[in-house]
């Protein structure tokens, strides 16, 4: 893997094995004042057609949050679903000429009564990180695996705890 070419690479913060407590992690996940900032860095977004509403509020906030860092605007595609997004990532990375810096999925799967949920949310979750590696591009997961469309929701509210600006810190960070 290059990794030179992933500027923050070499400002990613070991991790630490200790506990937090969950206020400490919202607080952290709050506060952008201190994200790197990206200069024409390129990246997409990458989203399923299900939940609409949920999904194209975290990838609002994730593009409004990677532009304010100073990257260009994310191009941005709809997908069939989620479970779609493996494939779409790849050919997305593939068919550029120049390397993208990362890839962000928005996505929810959502609880039934059958298995399906289980599947979905494993396949897509191992089908990013086989793409991310095999292309050597950071793939952030935002695909939201809830029992209850709230939850996805809750997650998606035009404020802080939006799960896109995590996504768009997770990018800054690695990028």
């Amino acid at each position: 893997c290059d990794w030179s070419r992933h500027r923050g690479v070499g400002a990613i913060a070991p991790t630490s094995t200790h506990r937090v407590n969950e206020a400490h992690v919202l607080a952290a996940q709050a506060d952008i004042s201190e994200l790197p900032q990206i200069p024409d860095a390129s990246t997409a977004i990458l989203k399923s057609s299900w939940s609409p509403e949920v999904v194209d509020a975290m990838a609002a906030k994730c593009a409004d949050l990677l532009i304010s860092l100073g990257g260009h605007a994310p191009e941005q595609h709809t997908i069939p679903g989620s479970l779609e997004l493996p494939f779409a990532a790849q050919c997305l990375i593939e068919s550029k000429a120049s390397p993208l810096d990362a890839v962000i999925c928005f996505g929810v799967v959502l609880k039934g009564a059958t298995l399906h949920f289980e599947m979905v949310s494993h396949a897509v979750t191992q089908g990013l990180l086989d793409v991310s590696l095999r292309t050597s591009t950071p793939i952030l997961n935002e695909v939201l695996a809830v029992v209850d469309l709230n939850d996805a929701a809750e997650r998606s509210r035009d404020d802080h705890y939006n799960k896109g600006i995590e996504a768009a810190a997770a990018a800054a960070r690695i990028i």
